[in-house]
């Protein structure tokens, strides 16, 4: 439960880029701190450039160092530091060209060192980037809009889903949740979570596409709602998605979120879905997005 003093609109939970909206301020943590979760959460431009970085920082220390023990590599310019970095470069990778070697005893101490930090270098640089290739993720579509709709003659939440890999999710669960804001009598604004009842929140495969739908009742809590209330509340549906997938074997989970301006009253998705001569089933991806007025 979030408790604010303010009656401002909060931003939403769900991130659309998937990077958090909230500051925090008097927390001790840091990245600094847990540097392996911060490289395996950044895009992956910004790793490879802080693999550059550290690369060359790496690589300009040990040539300052070569430097400083004066003409100790062979057949170098004596005082270049760009043949001490790129002799540098050659002894952490373990390429050994032969044109230059370590001719001292102060030389072949900062080999062994360089040789020494290169082989943790390039094992922990590797394991971050198969880290990074081995998560498993989900490539699960969701509607852009949500609609609001009669089904079985019961208004209802209605939203819908794909699989976009094209395979199967085994015992794939949906929970859908609805956040606003409520005032106490005291004044105070809260963000409240209420759990929204799905007609199915769980499928044994999901290969095709599933509609998300949630009637709303006298149990709900968008019961007597409108347009206007859920704007005014600052309402935002959330959609969490997990389930396993079939070629990697592993948990995977995806995530949406509506905001009241995403929710269209009285409209219902257009079809996508057909059956060809030949019995396959067709998905018009399309479609997908597009919903009609009752």
């Amino acid at each position: 439960m979030t408790k604010i003093h303010h009656p401002h609109k909060l931003p939403p939970v769900v991130s659309r880029d998937r990077r958090t909206k909230i500051l925090s301020k008097g927390s001790s943590h840091s990245h600094w701190r847990d540097p392996y979760h911060w490289l395996l959460t950044i895009s992956w431009d910004k790793f490879v450039i802080v693999i550059i970085i550290a690369y060359t920082i790496v690589n300009t220390l040990f040539a300052l160092a070569y430097l400083a023990g004066g003409d100790c590599i062979a057949n170098a310019r004596p005082g270049s530091f760009a043949d001490a970095f790129f002799f540098s470069i050659q002894t952490m990778a373990s390429i050994g060209y032969g044109a230059m070697y370590p001719k001292t005893d102060y030389a072949n101490l900062v080999v062994a060192i360089e040789a020494l930090v290169g082989l943790m270098f390039l094992a922990m640089a590797t394991g971050l980037m198969f880290s990074r290739f081995s998560r498993p993720t989900a490539k699960v579509l969701f509607s852009k809009v949500a609609v609001i709709a009669p089904y079985n003659g019961k208004p209802t939440l209605m939203f819908r889903t794909a699989n976009e890999r094209h395979n199967q999710i085994f015992e794939a669960e949906m929970h859908v949740s609805l956040v606003r804001d409520e005032v106490s009598i005291e004044g105070t604004v809260m963000r409240r979570f209420y759990d929204l009842k799905l007609v199915r929140h769980q499928t044994p495969i999901f290969a095709l596409t599933w509609t998300g739908m949630h009637i709303i009742d006298e149990t709900s809590p968008l019961y007597g709602e409108t347009a206007e209330t859920l704007h005014h509340s600052n309402i935002e549906i959330i959609v969490i998605l997990t389930g396993i997938d079939e070629t990697v074997a592993q948990p995977i989970h995806s995530r949406h979120s509506y905001l009241a301006d995403e929710i269209h009253w009285n409209h219902l998705f257009v079809d996508i879905l057909t059956t060809l001569p030949n019995g396959k089933r067709l998905i018009d991806y399309t479609n997908f997005h597009d919903v009609i007025p009752l």
